[in-house]
């Protein structure tokens, strides 16, 4: 059963509830809801999967959001998976067991049961509209889901900054790649890397699978003639949204954009925004950010 319960006060017009999502494998998914205080009605909400340590704490832009929204009437979610932090302590809700997740220890294949579990509490909640939104590997995981699931719950996408995996692993040695590869061929998958993948992920040889060799979140590139088979496959309409002086792109943030829309469908129905003079997470442009993807839901419902 999914529980909420007040855990904060954002102002005299806003709430914070927690949320405890659990998914079909029985982890469960701790996640922030900000709804306004003095609400009537809310019919649409904002779904923000997060990214690799896409916390809170090193991603504050999400208070921004939250607020900004609810100054509208609109709810906020943000969805914490897996690797938002390191280690998590949790209960397992199938096994009754506590349970230590993380970024050590996430799989890439858990996407589509983590965003479900989220959009199944927002279709529980009676949102009539909602928007499915991923910051950095978040929006590789949105982009993952939405190719495999042309989803009717979800009325539109928003892409923020997403992640550019090839050049996120550029530093990873061809010593490191065998090693990872040899550790899980030998059994030993669920145990931890004697070395932090990408120089700052302690994992098991798993989770450094996945990020190197499963490409299952690898969807985002800087050649034209990338991989975008996941990206050709969404029907959905949306928004992508980048900083100018993004450093997970390697290369020009904004044709970085551009060349990932050209690969959707549905891009010319698409918005692209640029926030200009800032990096993957929006310093001293976080209520620039809020702002404009505000005014990009307020578009999508006077349409």
């Amino acid at each position: 059963m999914i529980q909420s319960r007040n855990i904060a006060a954002s102002g005299k017009k806003n709430l914070m509830f927690r949320l405890n999502v659990p998914t079909e494998r029985g982890s469960v998914l701790n996640g922030v809801l900000f709804r306004p205080e003095e609400k009537k009605t809310v019919d649409t909400v904002m779904i923000a999967i997060t990214g690799i340590h896409g916390n809170f704490y090193s991603n504050p832009f999400y208070y921004n959001i939250g607020n900004t929204l609810n100054s509208d009437n609109i709810d906020f979610i943000y969805a914490q998976t897996n690797d938002a932090f390191g280690e998590i302590e949790t209960v397992n809700v199938k096994t009754g067991k506590k349970e230590l997740i993380g970024s050590w220890n996430e799989r890439f294949s858990y996407t589509d049961e983590d965003i479900d579990a989220y959009l199944s509490f927002a279709e529980e909640e009676g949102y009539k509209h909602i928007i499915l939104a991923g910051h950095s590997l978040g929006a590789n995981k949105v982009i993952y889901y939405l190719s495999r699931h042309h989803d009717p719950r979800v009325e539109h996408f928003f892409l923020l900054s997403p992640a550019n995996l090839t050049y996120m692993m550029s530093g990873v040695t061809q010593r490191e790649k065998k090693a990872i590869l040899d550790q899980v061929n030998r059994g030993g998958g669920d145990q931890m890397l004697p070395f932090p993948f990408m120089g700052w992920v302690t994992c098991i040889a798993n989770t450094a699978y996945d990020w190197q060799f499963s490409g299952l979140l690898n969807n985002v590139h800087t050649a034209a003639d990338g991989d975008f088979s996941q990206a050709q496959q969404i029907t959905h309409t949306g928004a992508l949204l980048v900083g100018t002086y993004d450093n997970f792109t390697d290369g020009d943030p904004s044709d970085f954009l551009r060349n990932l829309n050209n690969h959707i469908p549905t891009a010319k129905q698409n918005k692209l925004i640029f926030i200009e003079k800032t990096g993957h997470t929006y310093q001293m442009k976080n209520q620039k950010v809020a702002d404009d993807i505000l005014h990009q839901l307020q578009e999508w419902r006077s349409a």
